[in-house]
């Protein structure tokens, strides 16, 4: 039984496929004040060039520039693990199969977009960036970057994970960042919400709003996201890519594909490669994305148009919302906290094509447990959620006899996040 796949340097893409060409139909484009679809020209006062080509492209592969890949070599093809641990623990017929993004030196998913972030903005001149994060992740992944393309870095983190995670702090500022607890008072937004509550938890929606105030009121960087926008679906869809040959090379082919969703962005990039092989082949493949009970964003949010920030500061985006005000309670899956979504995740759920499920904290960090005592790997809290579903499934298919193949997004470890199981 072949328990790992090679890392060959031939899996790592030469290009990003995108999702778009293929769909049945598009999501509504982002509106501005006016409700006019917003132009390049308004995105430029935020995001560098290369990024906003890489927003607006409907070409089906996007070339990687060579920079970037040479950087994604360092840890790039990610490993492919047949789960037999915890096919045995479950007792199930069912194949389990995990992609792992926490090999990377920023532990998590979030490298494969903060690399060409990074490198769009120093090609274009900028000398730093400054951005949100919430869980951390993403904030030490850019900082990673910047340090790699020589920028500087200011960073929002939310204030509920800033207390929870000192440590991502710590990591951010080895690599030359700036870490501020968001809501913060370096911002007119962050200030807004401290004189409501001192002791504001903060959420995505606010820590967005204060890094998009800073880029615009400052003009000396540019802005740049972890999740939800289609540039970043596109850089993360590297994932699928090589998970596609490495699931060639082991001699399977997944009958289900889960991974959690915050801005849907490490969902995208396991399920993308994919469903572009059931809009355009027929394959048959059910995809399912997991989020908080408490952030409920699809399961109960609506879709509509919103603003992608707290303080209406953003673009607003048609995707499955909870409102821009909404701060969820301070769980340990911070980066789920996040009060929309993709909005090409949600047109695909939108679409049925994507099946969403949420689940409760004490379940998935309960999973994460079990998972690191029979796989020998400490998911992120995050992460964890994708589990609890695998399990499940796994468990399914032993109750109804089927045989599945089930390949999930282990989109980081949980070395920084032991606290949160301590705690449970």
């Amino acid at each position: 039984m072949r328990r790992f796949s090679s890392r060959s340097s031939s899996f790592l893409p030469e290009e990003y496929t995108n999702l778009k060409p293929f769909l049945p139909s598009l999501p509504p484009p982002p509106i501005g004040p006016d409700g006019t679809p917003v132009s390049p020209d308004v995105l430029a006062a935020l995001f560098p060039s290369g990024m906003i080509q890489h927003e607006i492209t409907m070409e089906a592969r996007v070339p990687i520039p060579e920079e970037v890949r040479d950087a994604y070599k360092v840890y790039r093809p990610s490993p492919l693990v047949r789960a037999v641990e915890l096919e045995r623990k479950l007792d199930t017929p069912a194949h389990i199969y995990y992609k792992y993004e926490g090999t990377n030196p920023a532990g998590s998913h979030k490298s494969n977009t903060a690399l060409p972030q990074a490198f769009f903005a120093a090609k274009d001149g900028l000398t730093g960036i400054t951005t949100e994060t919430g869980a951390g992740q993403w904030g030490s992944a850019l900082s990673q970057a910047c340090n790699r393309f020589g920028l500087d870095l200011e960073v929002f983190m939310v204030r509920a994970s800033f207390l929870q995670k000192p440590l991502r702090q710590t990591f951010i500022n080895m690599h030359g960042g700036t870490v501020h607890a968001s809501p913060s008072d370096r911002t007119e937004s962050g200030r807004s919400f401290l004189e409501q509550d001192p002791n504001h938890p903060g959420s995505l929606g606010i820590a967005i709003s204060e890094a998009v105030e800073v880029v615009l009121k400052e003009k000396k960087s540019c802005y740049s996201l972890g999740s939800v926008s289609d540039a970043v679906c596109l850089h993360q869809s590297i994932i699928g890519q090589e998970s596609i040959k490495q699931m060639e090379e082991m001699g399977e082919y997944p009958t289900h594909i889960i991974a959690c969703v915050g801005g849907g962005s490490n969902f995208a990039g396991i399920a993308f490669p994919f469903m572009e092989k059931v809009l355009t082949g027929g394959d048959k493949i059910d995809f399912t994305a997991v989020e908080p009970t408490v952030c409920p964003t699809l399961t109960e949010g609506k879709l509509k148009y919103d603003f992608g920030d707290a303080s209406g500061l953003t673009p607003k985006y048609m995707m499955y919302s909870l409102g821009a005000g909404f701060v969820p309670p301070p769980i340990h899956a911070g980066g789920l906290r996040y009060h929309g979504m993709a909005p090409l995740v949600s047109h695909l759920v939108k679409l049925g094509l994507v099946n969403p499920i949420s689940f409760k904290q004490n379940k998935i960090l309960a999973a994460g447990k079990e998972f690191t005592r029979v796989e020998g790997i400490l998911p992120a809290p995050e992460s964890a959620h994708a589990i609890a579903a695998v399990m499940d499934s796994a468990l399914e298919a032993k109750q109804k006899g089927e045989k599945r193949v089930i390949l999930f997004n282990l989109s980081g470890h949980g070395f920084l996040d032991l606290a949160a199981y301590e705690n449970d």
